[in-house]
């Protein structure tokens, strides 16, 4: 009988342990002030560059991408000196239920005032300020604005070059989209939601390509 009363105790702790995991954010900061105008480069890929996107709510996620509007990578021998992402908010695209209704719906959710306000703020953008190479991994730090806030994020990531192509790969990271104004049933500005809430943590990966 001892054994059985401490086996479902482990298992209980076990189960305890496992609900109480959650997802880590990016440390989010202060903007930084960028001298380089990467803007002029003009060298992405537009139809092959892209954000992804992941966001979750209690028994569900939906996922998708984000195409970019505009783009410039500065290389220098190979290697990541800057960046600069415009993301185009009008092209938020939902995959996970592709060509349906549902798929509508929620694009078009995603666009109105409740979360990112695109007919206000019809772009997004990341322009980085600092890289720095560790073992190998590149770990990017750079100014992400959405809607009307601004701030620095660190991000890990790659670039590789194939016969003239850069590719830069950002592993994936999450932020608080609190730390964006975005208050749609979010925990960190609304009490007794019990169930009915959407995470604050939302999924992010860049892949973007320069023009061969």
């Amino acid at each position: 009988m001892k054994k059985v009363i401490v086996t479902l105790i482990l298992v209980a702790s076990v189960l305890t342990a496992c609900k109480g995991e959650k997802k880590e954010k990016v440390e989010v900061k202060e903007a930084v002030k960028v001298e380089t105008n990467i803007a002029e480069l003009n060298n992405v890929d537009l139809a092959t560059s892209i954000l992804n996107w992941k966001g979750t709510k209690p028994g569900g996620a939906h996922n998708g991408i984000v195409t970019l509007k505009s783009g410039g990578l500065l290389i220098e021998n190979e290697t990541l000196k800057g960046g600069q992402f415009i993301i185009d908010m009008n092209s938020i695209t939902n995959l996970d239920m592709k060509g349906s209704k549902g798929a509508e719906n929620i694009e078009g959710h995603l666009k109105n005032e409740d979360f990112f306000d695109v007919a206000v703020y019809p772009v997004s953008k990341f322009v980085i300020t600092n890289v720095e190479n560790t073992e190998g991994k590149l770990f990017v730090t750079g100014n992400l604005n959405i809607k009307d806030v601004t701030k620095s994020v660190t991000i890990p990531a790659s670039l590789t070059v194939v016969n003239g192509v850069s590719v830069f790969k950002s592993e994936s990271f999450n932020i608080n989209r609190a730390d964006f104004n975005i208050k749609y049933k979010s925990k960190s500005f609304f009490k007794d939601l019990k169930d009915k809430f959407v995470d604050d943590l939302v999924e992010m990966s860049f892949v973007v390509k320069t023009k061969a």
